[in-house]
């Protein structure tokens, strides 16, 4: 069943490297965990088990962030992953909740219209009104669910909530309870529940925790790519899985491609070019690393289905003007600049150059 989904959750497409590491996990764990800090985090992170067995990196950056993350989760405090979009917030989230807890689906996304039964819990009407408030009748949320069975509940993109449902969140993180007046009772939660929430504050749309609701969070920042080299490596790896899973060929020809792609981002986003020589204009457009994986991956799409399998500029061409050209007058202008001034002036990127005048 897993292998005719397009994309199993973290612990299903993982399941072989969780069951490896718990067998070499000797270590001590919190109240509830499946695992020790140190065999999440070694799961996040990769590494070599005593036996030579290998744990594929999850999450390329620094590790003193990804053990304060896991750190957080062994205390009674919830964890706040903040960054700008396609810094791997959600791709954290998942794999931390499917290595403590063993899964990642007990997930509310956040939205502009999540209503508090989202959070907190609602009721099947049919039977609310012709028995009343009973158990039966009563539907939880995630959250609920995470409480009861001493879990890992996640929330997707929590400033978008509205911030009346935001606050519904206090008292589950500081009095770890979740009150239900309608049946005189309440959930109290179990040892290892706690709730991993992601967020950016670049979007539009965005709604500020209040200071009592992220008083109840450790934040940890995630950073874009410190180097190129790292980025392309994400780039890379994310490719490749998601190429698996696509029955795509092997993506090792379009190395170059990837590596002109995040070359093009990184400037575009910094506002330079690479040797620091020559000042950019910014588009509107995030050109995070999360976008250039949709970028190759279409590329190797159409060099698979209308090419000869290998990937080329003309692959990627389309796909990059269409990520930075978010705002057909302003953006357009600094894309072309962009073209004539830097992409025109490499000698090796002619052919990208040619393929871009074309799809422009």
């Amino acid at each position: 069943m897993t292998e005719a989904v397009l994309r199993p959750h973290a612990e299903q497409q993982y399941a072989d490297e969780l069951a490896l590491l718990a067998e070499h996990d000797d270590r001590p764990r919190p109240p509830g965990w499946l695992r020790s800090p140190w065999a999440v985090t070694t799961y996040l992170l990769g590494g070599t088990l005593p036996d030579g067995s290998r744990i594929s990196p999850k999450y390329v950056g620094p590790r003193r962030l990804m053990e304060v993350a896991v750190a957080t989760l062994a205390t009674d405090r919830a964890l706040l992953l903040l960054g700008v979009p396609g810094t791997a917030k959600t791709w954290v989230s998942e794999h931390l909740a499917a290595a403590v807890s063993g899964d990642s689906t007990l997930l509310v996304q956040g939205t502009a219209g999540t209503a508090e039964e989202s959070v907190r819990y609602g009721w099947n009407y049919a039977r609310l009104l012709a028995e009343g408030p009973s158990e039966q009748a009563l539907v939880p949320s995630p959250l609920m669910r995470a409480m009861r069975g001493g879990s890992v509940a996640r929330i997707e993109e929590l400033t978008r909530m509205p911030s009346d449902v935001q606050d519904t969140l206090i008292t589950i993180l500081s009095e770890k309870t979740l009150p239900v007046p309608e049946l005189g009772t309440e959930v109290q939660a179990r040892k290892g529940f706690t709730v991993i929430a992601t967020a950016n504050d670049r979007d539009r749309g965005v709604n500020e925790l209040s200071s009592a609701l992220r008083r109840r969070f450790n934040t940890v920042v995630l950073p874009l790519p410190a180097t190129a080299d790292e980025e392309v490596d994400i780039v890379a790896r994310r490719v490749q899985q998601i190429g698996t899973t696509l029955e795509l060929p092997d993506a090792t020809a379009g190395l170059d491609e990837i590596r002109r792609v995040v070359t093009i981002f990184r400037e575009l986003r910094s506002g330079r070019t690479g040797d620091g020589r020559t000042k950019l204009k910014s588009p509107s457009a995030t050109l995070s690393t999360a976008e250039a994986i949709s970028v190759i991956t279409s590329g190797r799409v159409l060099a698979t289905h209308f090419g000869d399998g290998v990937l080329r500029a003309a692959d990627v061409a389309g796909g990059i003007v269409g990520a930075v050209v978010q705002d057909p007058v302003s953006d357009r202008v600094i894309w072309q600049e962009y073209l004539e001034t830097v992409v025109r002036e490499r000698t090796e990127w002619r052919d990208f150059y040619r393929a871009c005048r074309e799809v422009s």
